[in-house]
């Protein structure tokens, strides 16, 4: 099996040492990047697997290596945000971050967090899920909608593969947290739903007034529980 190859993007050295120790005790690749420049010069070399991205950097910050590397990857990037500040985190998200962790943080738990966005979906005998419209390849991280084929990050296409899984069955955010992103998961609900904005986007979905009636299928907020795939 190939060993996990993981991008740590920090400028302070001492974190970035820590996040590397660990990582290596697993067993994984690893290299360091000061900041978001060399972290883009190093991308074609080492090819991660996931990354590890701080936010505040000189030259090149979080924000904007995130949206850099999301124009030609859907590689894994979980952000390292100061303790309590849900604007980081949020904006992360917003960039096409996968998951966040705040600083100071157990080095445990990031491990978890790296095993969590890079495990794949289990238990399921088909990786490939259809309805009128839209198919679901899980193992190329591919969606095809209306006839147009959209690369999608880890965790957005793991989310709506669980949904389409589950036609019509609403699961609340601590539900899909658990199933998604694992039982040992720590983060916030805002999560999924910035997740669920992300994926309503490429498939044009959540305004009800633009909505084709015609559609076969939805994804659909319950309010004040959670989300649900909707067969018409």
């Amino acid at each position: 099996m190939d060993r996990l190859k993981v991008m740590i993007v920090d400028d302070d050295s001492n974190i970035a040492q820590l996040i590397r120790l660990y990582a290596e005790k697993e067993g994984w690749l690893t290299t360091c990047c000061s900041n978001g420049m060399v972290a883009l010069q190093e991308f074609n070399r080492f090819m991660p697997d996931v990354v590890i991205l701080d936010i505040i950097m000189p030259q090149m910050d979080g924000w904007e290596t995130c949206r850099r590397i999301r124009e030609f990857s859907t590689v894994p990037i979980i952000m390292l945000t100061a303790k309590g500040d849900t604007l980081d985190v949020v904006s992360g998200l917003d960039m096409g971050a996968d998951d966040y962790i705040t600083k100071p943080f157990e080095p445990k738990i990031l491990i978890s967090r790296i095993k969590a966005n890079t495990r794949r979906i289990k238990g399921k005998d088909s990786k490939v899920i259809s309805y009128p419209d839209l198919t679901i390849e899980i193992d190329n991280y591919k969606v095809i909608y209306k006839g147009t084929v959209y690369e999608f990050p880890p965790k957005e296409i793991q989310l709506l593969y669980f949904l389409a899984s589950n036609p019509n069955k609403v699961f609340s955010r601590e539900q899909l947290l658990e199933n998604v992103w694992g039982f040992d998961y720590f983060g916030e609900t805002r999560t999924i739903d910035v997740h669920m904005k992300r994926i309503r986007c490429k498939l044009k979905q959540g305004n009800r007034k633009n909505e084709d009636e015609s559609a076969a299928w939805a994804l659909r907020t319950v309010w004040g529980v959670g989300y649900k795939f909707e067969l018409k």
